[in-house]
């Protein structure tokens, strides 16, 4: 990608003054023109050709033409290469030209985007090129934010702004953000103008949710961090306007910043055909080197009897340097075993694969109006040999569409609907859900079952207040009231809208937000807290909290969390209450649901006033910040009193157990990476079928230390060896079964089904360097692997370990921001477009929208893919040695010479136009059982996943039935003129071999395909009728009478034809040929 600017040096922190251009171009910012385009039109023709030629088959060929230039060793006119050369740089270079078009359009477009910047005390209209860094903006409702900035003032009260982020994150909901408060009263052009604060900032990065920097300004330094900026791609909305200042610009804002290349992938295939053009071209430097010996010797022993009246060329001075001409020369004419149109084909292919993907209306959410999407065309084939799926759990097994459904409370469990006798109630059948009537303000979409929890708010329980109060207060989430009465939350997480929601419902009702208070009407009463800190949510805290004071005057920290974090801050007083709390968690995880704890602490003025202090010159640190914000969150996240905890449902998916059945039937195994507890991952197991009764018994790996793991492993081993074992039997007949299954371990031979279930903290011992192969040997033997409680960075450990020691094509599955490294990491990556954004789907090959469409994007598309790529692989290197080995045989006929067997124009045309759209039609439509079948059988699909269509193997049965198909091509006709005078010449047996061998493939690729469409037919028989329409053309006495240097076989194919015997060799030939036939896969 290139830009506008020149590319400076990595910068360590970045100074940008207000209102100050000529300060801050000291510096050499960027500016805010983007150009992601790659061409200009003097640029385009010199760089595209570097480009294409850093191929090594285009480097190849080029060479292979500047030899065809030199006379002394080039048979072949300069044109029988440079024409499919040219077709394919010139292919090429269209679709270059047509993307950098595109991308031309779409710059000028943002480009010329206007803002309003103030200059010189005045807002005047500029173009977002022209934008600089320092410059103050003002941006309108509804505008695009032009720059990275930092928010100055707005329209709303205390400096707050509202912005959406779908650009940026994918995510619509709304998001709030605030100017500092020494900067949020300067809202009029006049003040703002004799505003020359400066920012101290960190360089440049791609981190979309962290900033760090400080404000200078009257001689006081000001925290900022990322509550206070305005990203480019952002949009402004329920905001009349506000004021930023310009700190990143064009390449440095942190969307360009995340603009960079994704990793690119090859498939297995693609680095085998690799290999193969390497033996290939191996194998004609060593039939050049045989007809170069046959040369010398030939011109050593016969030709030199000639010399007087067919002299060597002046060059040439001895029979050696003969046969070193004639190398280079066989080389030339044999090179057509690695034709160009391979790797042209190949991708056209493979654009029609994705093209299938993106239509398939099987694969369309109507619901959300979204299509299945091919996000890269390179990686059909592999989604054919899918061995190892990693998949996340939540979001992508299920919904992501969460309802509150239970709650423990001050040691007691609500929820559950009892009858007299004490015994739960089926929900929904003989239970009528809780009357909110009483609450003008509840969600009626809202739906409880146990009127315990109603009863225990209406009777004043204070747990149960505070409870609720809690799920009111901490939170980020924004309350809009589009008319009297009717609330609408826009949640950054589907849990917090669940958890706000139901305190709304039960009468604790979250009205809104400023900068320093939070409003909630409890019970009817409005109450107003004091805000003074949010401890804010990530992945490495797993918790949030707020520090809030009441009217009362009392501080208290509020916070909620993952159990396994927050049980540990809990004071050690109240252990009974502790206990029962614990017994209701692993309770509701056991019933799939995921889990939060809550508890709070109060503060006393004192150590707040002391904390707080500490917390400003933390935040307003420009080293070590965030570490030292960590020390302090987690100074005051300590002896918290248990409130209680919440249960949310999160149902699964429509579809995912009988997509994971069918998965698992075509010995793909599944492994789940999860972040929730180890009973509510295995509970879903158990829902969508990966874990079942039938399972000789399911591994549970919890350990916390490296020898209780290593230990824990080991006895899992043990089990299944002694399965495996019994399975195979012992001595020599365990031996003869392992080496017949080709088993690369012992375990691998399991008998009956196990599964192995293992948590966070004990995965990060198994992938230490000295355990890593004991756990992955364990896991694999498995049928199914859930790992619970891990991180982002442990989901794409877990993956990059399989691919580093199992030979398997992973893929991975998600929905969130947390499954990016892992989608990465795998050799195939597919985004869920869900709840939770779009990054998933922008780091993914493929997108759609339910799980269940995993089962056609594997079993079908990749499936069909696969088969197809493989049968056009093999045919194509079939019909290329059927039609480069010919030149071989004559060469023992011709005096090892370099003479060609062929007509230069058919050597030009064979592969672009005689057999090109045949085989082309056969690998983008071919089938061999309709898609319902592929369902139905879905051990149909193994045979990709042990590579059998496409190998070392077949590639060499390919060769072997080509070089079978040349030698009948050659000595057949060879044998039949060789006894007739009247056909003995050369014009005449080359007319017979080309016209028997585009009979013989032509033939051959009907033979071989398995589904035949009308393109099909059409090719095929229409290629056929293209050869004798050209063959005709060509041989006819206008064009030699036009040309008659380059059309020299004049009448030859006319002659021939009114000959039985040619008719009889051209028909004999594929029948020869045919009757003998090896049959491809």
């Amino acid at each position: 990608m290139g830009f506008c600017a020149k590319k400076q040096p990595p910068e360590e922190e970045r100074r940008v003054k207000a209102n100050a251009r000529e300060y801050n171009e000291k510096f050499q910012y960027a500016s805010n023109c983007i150009k992601t385009s790659k061409y200009n039109v003097v640029t385009f023709l010199p760089i595209n050709l570097f480009e294409q030629f850093q191929e090594v088959a285009n480097t190849y060929f080029l060479f292979l033409l500047i030899l065809q230039l030199i006379p002394q060793i080039s048979s072949l006119s300069w044109f029988t290469t440079i024409v499919p050369l040219v077709l394919v740089l010139t292919i090429t270079a269209v679709k270059d030209a047509t993307d950098d078009y595109f991308r031309h359009k779409s710059d000028n477009q943002v480009n010329n985007r206007q803002s309003q910047v103030l200059i010189n005390g005045i807002l005047q209209q500029e173009q977002w090129m022209n934008v600089r860094v320092g410059d103050i903006i003002k941006l309108e409702n509804n505008q695009f934010v032009a720059a990275d900035l930092l928010l100055l003032s707005s329209s709303e009260p205390h400096g707050l702004c509202y912005i959406e982020t779908s650009e940026l994150d994918g995510e619509t909901n709304m998001k709030v953000r605030q100017a500092t408060p020494v900067t949020s009263e300067l809202s009029d052009t006049s003040r703002l103008a004799h505003f020359d604060g400066e920012v101290v900032c960190e360089p440049p990065n791609n981190k979309l949710d962290k900033f760090g920097g400080t404000l200078h300004w009257k001689e006081s330094k000001h925290p900022l961090s990322n509550q206070n900026m305005l990203l480019r791609g952002c949009v402004l909305r329920n905001t009349e306007w506000c004021f930023g200042l310009v700190v990143f610009a064009g390449p440095d804002t942190k969307l360009m910043q995340n603009s960079g290349r994704t990793k690119f992938k090859r498939t297995s295939i693609d680095r085998l055909m690799n290999t193969l053009v390497l033996w290939i071209f191996g194998f004609l430097v060593c039939m050049g080197v045989i007809l170069a010996i046959g040369n010398s010797i030939w011109e050593h022993e016969v030709g030199a009897c000639f010399q007087v009246f067919l002299p060597w060329d002046a060059a040439v001075d001895s029979a050696v340097f003969s046969g070193f001409l004639s190398f280079w020369s066989y080389i030339i004419i044999l090179n057509t075993v690695v034709p160009i149109s391979l790797y042209v084909s190949v991708e056209v292919i493979r654009l029609g694969h994705s093209y299938f993907i993106n239509w398939d209306k099987k694969m369309y959410c109507a619901k959300r109006c979204t299509p299945a999407e091919a996000r890269t065309t390179t990686l059909n084939e592999e989604l054919g040999q899918v061995e190892y799926i990693f998949s996340d759990k939540t979001g992508t097994l299920t919904q992501n569409i969460m309802v509150f459904s239970k709650c423990s409370v001050n040691g007691r469990s609500y929820g559950d609907v009892l009858d007299v006798l004490g015994y739960k109630v089926e929900l929904g059948e003989k239970a009528e859900p809780v009357d909110f009537s009483f609450n003008p303000l509840a969600d009626p979409t809202f739906t409880f079952w146990d009127t315990g929890l109603l009863e225990a708010v209406k009777l004043g329980d204070p747990q149960v207040h505070e409870f609720f109060r809690l799920l009111s207060l901490c939170h980020t989430v924004m309350s809009e009231e589009k008319n009297p009465g009717e609330l609408y939350y826009k949640a950054q997480s589907p849990d917090e809208g669940a958890l706000v929601t139901a305190a709304r419902n039960f009468g604790f009702v979250f009205r809104g937000r400023t900068p320093k208070t939070i409003t909630v009407q409890e019970l009817g009463r409005p109450v107003t807290y004091q805000l003074l800190a949010i401890l804010d949510f990530n992945n490495v805290r797993k918790r949030m909290s707020v520090i809030v004071r009441n009217h009362e005057g009392q501080i208290r920290l509020y916070c909620k969390g993952a159990d396994t974090i927050l049980l540990e801050r809990l004071h050690p007083g109240n252990q009974e209450m502790y206990n029962v709390t614990t017994d209701h968690l692993n309770e509701y995880a056991g019933e799939g649901l995921r889990t939060l704890v809550l508890a709070y602490r109060d503060l006393e003025d004192g150590y707040y006033s002391e904390w707080a202090k500490r917390l400003q010159r933390a935040s307003a640190s420009s080293e070590g910040r965030e570490e030292r914000l960590a020390q302090l969150y987690e100074e005051v996240e300590n002896e918290m009193v248990l409130l209680g905890a919440t249960a949310i449902e999160d149902k699964l998916q429509q579809g995912v157990p009988e997509t994971i059945a069918l998965l698992t039937l075509a010995n793909i195994k599944i492994w789940v990476l999860t972040g929730d507890k180890q009973e509510t991952a295995v509970n879903i197991g158990y829902s969508c079928k990966m874990l079942t009764d039938e399972m000789a018994e399911v591994f549970l790996i919890t350990g916390h230390t490296v020898l209780e793991v290593r230990q824990e492993l080991r006895k899992a081993r043990e089990k299944l060896m002694d399965s495996s074992s019994r399975s195979l039997g012992n001595g020599f007949a365990f031996q003869e079964k392992l080496s017949a299954l080709k088993l690369t371990s012992v375990l691998e031979a399991v008998a009956g089904e196990y599964a192995l279930v293992i948590n966070g903290h004990s995965l990060a011992h198994a992938l230490e360097a000295d355990m890593e192969l004991e756990f992955l040997e364990t896991a694999c033997a498995c049928k199914a692997v859930i790992c619970c409680r891990v991180t982002p960075l442990q989901k794409a450990q877990v993956v990059e370990l399989v691919k580093k020691h199992k030979k398997a094509v992973t893929l991975a599955i998600g929905d969130g921001a947390n499954d990016v490294s892992m989608i990465k990491t795998a050799h195939i990556g597919v985004g869920i477009s869900g709840q939770e954004g779009i990054q998933a789907v922008l780091a993914s090959d493929y997108s759609f929208s339910q799980f269940k469409f995993l089962q056609r994007l594997l079993l079908v598309h990749g499936r069909w893919s696969y088969l197809r790529m493989c049968k056009f692989l093999c045919y194509f290197f079939y019909k290329n040695f059927a039609f480069t080995m010919v030149h071989f045989w004559f060469g023992f006929f011709c005096g090892f010479s370099a003479q060609t067997v062929y007509d230069q124009y058919f050597i030009t045309l064979y592969n672009i136009v005689y057999t090109s759209l045949p085989v082309l039609a056969m690998g983008v439509f071919d089938q061999d059982v309709p898609e319902q079948r592929s369902l139905e059988y879905p051990k149909l699909y193994e045979p990709g996943q042990l590579n059998l269509l496409f190998n070392k193997r077949e590639f060499f049965i390919c060769i072997a039935q080509g070089i079978f198909t040349s030698v009948f091509m050659f000595f057949l006709p060879y044998g039949v003129f060789a006894d007739d005078d009247l056909l003995a010449d050369y014009q005449s047996f080359a007319v017979t071999v080309a016209t028997a061998l585009v009979i013989v493939v032509s033939v051959q690729i009907g033979l071989d395909t398995g589904f035949w469409t009308a393109i099909n037919h059409f090719f095929i028989w229409g290629s056929l009728a293209a050869y004798f329409a050209i063959l005709f053309a060509m041989h006819s006495d206008g064009l030699f009478q036009l040309f008659p240097n380059q059309f020299r076989f004049v009448g030859e194919s006319q002659e021939f034809y009114c000959l039985g015997s040619g008719d009889s060799v051209v028909l004999g030939n594929p029948l020869a040929c045919i009757d003998g036939r090896i049959p491809l896969p």
